[in-house]
């Protein structure tokens, strides 16, 4: 594969989630993890594709604790839309150190750290070659940041939804506990749903297969597969119609 290949994708919207920014044990933000994504992330723009990026909260909040404690909905899912907040402007951070130009927004208003959520807006910062970081998930409750990221794509008319994980593809059972576990190639977006994968919340995936929108599922921290993927390489899981 040469560099002078044309890439695919175009524009894709990036889905990380909280863990992606954690130190060792899974949880805060580590400095340095924040980094290795900025690398990733230049090497995708210099590709000239267009990323935008939601992240979500794990490493910082995990509203089912607060559940299963009686805690409100609602105010659990506050918590963790501020929580995405703290890791977007960690990652914000990490990109304009590494010589990133980037734009935070977020769908809960906070004027002092983040410009609100603007489609429009957004789109012309991705036009100017600006990564474009989407926090504060869709702004409401009972919506996570998966169905956030699967409505902005669409949105922003991203050519991709990639979930960007730590396992290198969807398989049939869990690969840490199940040497046998089976992974697989291409899904398609009702394969999924019924086979109750736990790809992405039932609602993100519906919102993906309603509007024709490719999810790819694929190993972030293995060198070289987000490339490769933009490249239309075999990669990872692709779900799709």
């Amino acid at each position: 594969m040469t560099e002078s290949m044309t890439v695919k994708y175009k524009r894709i919207l990036l889905k990380l989630s909280g863990e992606a920014l954690a130190s060792p044990d899974g949880f805060g933000i580590d400095p340095l993890r924040a980094e290795d994504i900025t690398e990733k992330i230049k090497e995708v723009r210099g590709l000239g594709v267009d990323v935008a990026i939601v992240i979500g909260a794990g490493n910082l909040w995990r509203g089912r604790s607060g559940l299963d404690r009686g805690m409100d909905r609602a105010t659990a899912d506050y918590m963790g839309m501020l929580a995405t907040m703290m890791n977007a402007l960690a990652l914000m951070d990490a990109m304009e150190r590494g010589n990133l130009v980037t734009r935070v927004q977020s769908a809960v208003a906070m004027h002092a750290v983040a410009e609100p959520y603007i489609r429009r807006r957004a789109i012309r910062h991705l036009e100017k070659g600006r990564v474009v970081i989407l926090g504060g998930g869709t702004g409401n409750p009972y919506f996570s940041t998966d169905t956030a990221a699967a409505l902005r794509a669409m949105e922003l008319g991203a050519d991709v939804l990639i979930k960007a994980t730590k396992v290198d593809g969807v398989y049939d059972s869990d690969p840490m506990t199940n040497p046998d576990a089976k992974r697989f190639d291409h899904l398609t977006y009702l394969d999924a749903l019924n086979r109750r994968l736990e790809v992405m919340d039932s609602t993100a995936l519906s919102l993906c297969m309603d509007n024709d929108l490719p999810l790819l599922v694929l190993d972030l921290w293995k060198p070289d597969d987000l490339r490769k993927a933009l490249y239309g390489e075999k990669i990872g899981t692709l779900i799709s119609s």
